[in-house]
């Protein structure tokens, strides 16, 4: 094993697919993070419209290994500041060596321009996540000069036992999430999250990636209409690796949400009822999603009512950059 001195450098690209691949697996193995994505979900990864990956992004080579990485990605839009995401990791086996500051310290130096190209005069913030667990994560960060700012529970459900005989909200009609609804689903999406800790608004290059992505499951995603409007959103994902690695189908709930003029009536929670409900009929074996821990909207308590329980918490890291 070489010393971090040692290591090549150089940006994230296409041809890197299996190599990042499978750094990112061993490190959810030894994190015991149940993210687990393929090749084809990572190689979508460079669709990505917030990340320049030539200069938002490095990955660190102990020979043909990859051994760690870091990418930035900036935000569609900001208001008062902008808060750039940073996501990155180092293999287990090369870990105590200072490459987690390392790549820390890289990021903040390569958000800067990024930053000021896109949201010149506004202050810029650093984020990243970790599972609330992983200690020597939490350590990086503090050493670091981040700051807890927020947790997000992952919450899963066994499909048999899920309570989704709810039905729909009386007027409500629902309509499975076709690429002919994409803008209003994104309207939706917008809306009922801009009261929602740390969200910004979407723009339709970052909806379309996701919805045309290849985990995205319209079977199991579904815009609601009240009064012939659109109100309510749900978007379904699978991820096939996870079926790989465990032998089961998870349905991966991405995105429930209710414009604030229509909430606790019902409205989406019988929609994700309708999505677990299929999902169920059709084999999966579970279902996770992960909402706010302290989501104005009530969303926790929603979701254990339909038999979801809380199974790992995360922890959002900001840091203000001058």
């Amino acid at each position: 094993m070489s010393t971090g001195t040692e290591l090549d450098r150089r940006p994230l690209g296409l041809e890197q697919v299996p190599a990042w691949t499978e750094l990112l697996a061993a490190i959810s193995a030894a994190d015991g993070d149940t993210e687990l994505l393929s090749e084809d979900n990572v190689r979508e990864e460079f669709d990505e419209p917030g990340c320049d990956f030539e200069r938002g992004s490095v990955a660190l080579y102990d020979g043909a290994a990859m051994v760690g990485y870091t990418m930035l990605v900036a935000r569609d839009s900001a208001t008062d500041s902008h808060d750039m995401w940073q996501f990155g990791g180092v293999h287990p086996a090369y870990r105590r060596l200072g490459l987690g500051t390392e790549l820390l310290t890289w990021a903040e130096r390569a958000a800067r321009p990024l930053h000021s190209e896109q949201f010149p005069g506004l202050p810029l913030t650093l984020s990243g996540r970790c599972l609330v667990g992983n200690d020597s994560a939490m350590a990086l960060f503090a050493v670091g000069g981040y700051t807890q700012a927020r947790w997000f529970h992952e919450m899963r459900c066994e499909l048999s036992a899920a309570r989704v005989s709810q039905p729909l909200v009386p007027g409500v009609e629902v309509a499975n999430l076709s690429a002919k609804l994409f803008g209003e689903a994104l309207a939706v999406r917008n809306e009922a999250f801009r009261d929602h800790w740390g969200s910004t608004e979407l723009s339709p290059e970052s909806w379309d990636r996701h919805v045309r992505s290849s985990a995205f499951r319209p079977d199991y995603s579904f815009l609601g209409y009240l009064d012939g409007a659109p109100t309510a959103v749900v978007v379904s994902s699978e991820y096939e690796a996870y079926q790989e690695a465990t032998g089961k189908r998870e349905l991966y709930v991405h995105v429930v949400g209710t414009l604030k003029a229509s909430r606790g009536r019902g409205i989406a929670s019988g929609l994700l009822a309708l999505a677990l409900a299929r999902a169920r009929a059709d084999g999966f074996d579970s279902a996770s999603l992960e909402v706010d821990a302290d989501s104005p909207t009530g969303a926790l308590g929603l979701y254990e009512r339909l038999g979801f329980g809380v199974s790992a918490t995360r922890v959002t890291q900001r840091k203000p950059l001058p």
